[in-house]
């Protein structure tokens, strides 16, 4: 199996305790924002090769010095790292690339987003100086702009030549240019990334598993805003690994979910690259623009009036709400009744109006709340529910109470409605999750409440989406184990 090779960017002063470091090839030492950092430390910490970076003002970096004290810097660095990164628009002097031999070159060139022939003559102008690696990032700020740096590795076909996009919608595309012949993938070396949609190594590892490169002919993933902590990826793309299917799920960050669909899903580039998409995950906010563009819904997803699922089928997108699977099953499988309970579910978004709907045709008495009463009434009379404002909840009066709002996602943040008074044995989901319980569920277990965590919700839904995307039955305890859930 093909492998590529990880650098880790350093834009923190390094430690033994750093993150992601065992599984990097190159550490990327971003002198502009760290200084020029003495290797031989580092080199005890970290067995293999430096690479030496003074990324410009200009191209994205902190440096700013004059051209003499960045060629003194550079000078400096290739007598102590074994590659150092040379601009191509300020840095290939003679003088230094006497002291930076071809083979331990990285060439690289950072700019504005950049149509396909201005990459070509870019790269022209690069491929004049040699070197072992050329790098070519521009930024995407708008759906579509992402995509000339993976059509320009297409046609290109060489192994010594990466080019990807910048910025939070191009962060997929660091994930597909290894398959189309970039031999190295970046990866922030801790928390901090080195440039704008930047996923850590330990993502690149956990969520994709680079460094290994096994076949992929189809792509789904997750579209949304935002959608750097999804953990869809890691369930799905594990998934595909331990089943053998040659897929890739990517995480798609949007402004605009219109231009997203017409710019990249429907632009034909994909098919180009060989790599079509052929499912989405919808996630907030646009699960109602999902099942607008769709060309055939389910009755679920059109009582809802939201989809969480795309997926292409018989030349037609097909639109699906799998949402209340992800509050209904884990409730079964702890042998929670359904039947005759009362409910409340906050929030009447997408996600909330796809709970609501769950618990209602498993036979609970769902009331909907939400702080907002014109919403929340327009999502009563869709599912013909009865609707509470927030400032009226009772929790005592509910036995199963769902979050389906973003509120309460981190410590310190205001709960999404009040838990004193819960109900001895109270359910409550939070469909927000993180690495662990939330405030809310913590404060309501204090309380004597039953919690469901956001992962369950998350592992819930997802096993119709993978069905229907794949044909296949998701590993179940696989999932359950790598997003830390007990077996």
């Amino acid at each position: 199996m093909e492998k590529a090779t990880l650098i880790a960017t350093l834009t923190a002063p390094p430690s033994r305790e750093l993150d992601g470091l065992a599984d990097a090839d190159w550490l990327e030492v971003r002198a502009d924002l760290l200084g020029d950092l003495d290797p031989a430390p580092v080199r005890r910490i970290f067995a293999g090769r430096l690479l030496y970076t003074l990324r410009s003002r200009a191209e994205g970096g902190a440096f700013e010095g004059s051209p003499e004290r960045r060629k003194r810097r550079l000078l400096d660095a290739a007598r102590r790292y074994d590659y150092v990164d040379l601009e191509m628009a300020r840095d290939l002097a003679p003088e230094v690339l006497r002291a930076v031999p071809p083979e331990r070159r990285v060439v690289s060139w950072h700019g504005p987003a950049t149509p396909l022939p201005g990459l070509q003559a870019i790269f022209r102008r690069m491929a004049g100086v040699d070197a072992a690696l050329y790098k070519l990032v521009p930024a995407a700020t708008q759906p579509g702009e992402e995509l000339p740096p993976l059509l320009f590795l297409k046609g290109l076909e060489r192994q010594d030549v990466t080019a990807f996009s910048t910025g939070l919608g191009g962060t997929w595309t660091r994930l597909v240019a290894p398959r189309l012949g970039a031999p190295v993938v970046y990866g922030a070396a801790g928390d901090v990334p080195g440039a704008p949609g930047q996923p850590t190594i330990r993502q690149l590892v956990r969520d994709f598993g680079l460094p290994a490169l096994p076949p992929v002919s189809v792509l789904f993933g997750i579209v949304g805003n935002p959608v750097s902590h999804s953990l869809s990826p890691r369930i799905h793309n594990a998934a595909y690994r331990e089943l053998g299917v040659p897929a890739l799920y990517l995480p798609f960050h949007t402004e605009s979910f219109g231009e997203f669909w017409l710019e990249v899903v429907e632009s034909g580039m994909l098919e180009e690259l060989g790599l079509p998409i052929r499912g989405l995950s919808v996630t907030a906010p646009y699960k109602e623009a999902a099942l607008a563009v769709a060309g055939a819904e389910s009755p679920r997803a059109g009582l809802i009036g939201a989809a969480n699922t795309l997926v292409w089928n018989q030349e037609v997108w097909e639109a699906e709400a799998t949402d209340p699977d992800g509050i209904v099953l884990p409730l079964r499988e702890r042998g929670i009744p359904i039947q005759g309970r009362d409910a409340a579910v906050i929030g009447t978004g997408g996600a909330g109006r796809s709970a609501a709907a769950g618990l209602a045709s498993a036979g609970a008495r769902v009331t909907l709340v939400n702080r907002g009463a014109e919403r929340g009434l327009q999502a009563a009379s869709l599912l013909d529910l009865p609707f509470m404002p927030l400032s009226e909840l009772d929790p005592s009066a509910f036995d199963i109470l769902v979050n389906a709002t973003s509120v309460g996602r981190g410590d310190g943040e205001a709960l999404p409605f009040p838990v004193d008074g819960l109900r001895t044995g109270a359910v409550v989901i939070d469909m927000v999750y993180g690495d662990g319980p939330t405030p809310l569920l913590r404060e309501a277990e204090a309380r004597g409440a039953v919690m469901v965590d956001g992962r369950e919700v998350l592992l819930g839904q997802a096993v119709g989406q993978f069905r229907m995307m794949t044909g296949r039955d998701l590993p179940r305890e696989l999932v359950r184990r790598i997003v830390g859930l007990p077996s």
